[in-house]
C-alpha cells in the first residue's frame, strides 16, 4: 500500500510516497514540527487526520 505525504507551507507545496506506514508517519512529524500543514494519504484516497497519524506513531 502507498502513502502519500503532502506538506505545504506558504506558498511551498511537497508531496513524497512512501510504501511503509512507519516512515511516511514519521517523515510527517519531522515535517510538521518545522512548521509545516501536513497530510498523509493511503492509497488514492483516505486521508489519515493529523490525530490519527499520532495515535499510529505511537503503535
Amino acid at each position: 500500500m502507498a502513502y502519500r505525504i503532502v506538506a505545504e507551507r506558504k506558498d511551498e507545496t511537497v508531496r513524497m510516497d512512501r510504501s511503509s506506514m512507519l516512515v511516511a508517519v514519521a517523515k510527517a512529524r519531522v515535517w510538521a514540527s518545522e512548521g509545516w500543514k501536513v497530510t498523509i494519504i493511503v492509497g488514492d484516497e483516505n486521508e489519515i487526520a493529523p490525530s490519527d497519524a499520532r495515535r499510529l506513531s505511537a503503535a
